[in-house]
């Protein structure tokens, strides 16, 4: 079924209306009437629509229901991910939103060689929040996962640390593994996962990680590409919630 974002008050009412690029979508998809699709208005709550008018520039649908998405995952998840080279972070966004991260943040550490200027990361988070929409369009979910940059890592620390359970990856921790973090903290509901960019962080930011009360992790033996390491982390977490 068609799945449409819009803004949470163009869904109010029993009769929505599809204009812009979701009504150029609705002709692309050669939508009819009384054909089916689901509306959103991305932050979790999706209506069931049947469609009663195709007209140039616009597609005039009845509400048939109203409910909570299903497809959003129990857990929250926010991943933290320090700036990567080229485009690595479009992918880590676009696969994140599939898995069913709740936000996806981005923030400076000292071995980062990419450092978007105030002028060009405008332009830039514009752009990931189109991936994450696109994502969430395409994996059939209810919410698009917020798109956030902070301008360093002590801010970066401050917002993973409001989690229940707030996890950093550091290669060279051996002690503590992921599983045996969330058995620590069973029915956890809010979940940061904090990682490195390409040269990894420093001693003194994990330690910095630490203090703030992040729990610092391996990810096993191997050392994963940074944009590796925030998937397979948030994929372990939402099997561990059940979610797989």
């Amino acid at each position: 079924m068609a799945r449409f974002f819009v803004d949470s008050k163009d869904m109010e009412g029993s009769f929505l209306v599809l204009t812009g690029e979701n009504a150029a979508h609705g002709k692309v998809l050669r939508l009819k009437n009384g054909d089916e699709v689901t509306v959103c208005d991305g932050q979790g709550q999706e209506c069931r629509c049947r469609v009663s008018d195709v007209s140039p520039g616009q597609i005039s649908l009845v509400v048939s229901s109203r409910e909570a998405s299903r497809s959003e995952a129990q857990v929250q998840v926010r991943v933290f991910m320090a700036f990567p080279k080229a485009d690595k972070l479009e992918h880590v966004i676009q696969k994140a939103t599939e898995l069913g991260a709740y936000e996806i943040v981005a923030f400076p550490s000292a071995r980062c060689v990419s450092r978007p200027d105030e002028k060009a990361l405008g332009k830039k988070l514009e752009r990931w929040q189109k991936i994450a929409a696109s994502a969430a369009e395409q994996s059939g979910r209810g919410r698009i996962p917020r798109v956030t940059v902070l301008p360093g890592y002590r801010e970066a620390l401050k917002e993973a640390a409001q989690a229940e359970l707030p996890i950093l990856f550091y290669e060279n921790e051996d002690a503590c593994t992921l599983s045996m973090a969330l058995a620590a903290r069973p029915g956890f509901r809010t979940v940061s996962l904090m990682t490195g960019p390409e040269g990894g962080l420093e001693r003194e930011e994990v330690a910095q990680a630490a203090a703030a009360g992040l729990r610092v992790c391996t990810l096993g033996r191997r050392i994963l590409r940074c944009e590796t390491a925030p998937l397979c982390a948030l994929s372990a977490v939402m099997y561990a919630a059940g979610e797989f």
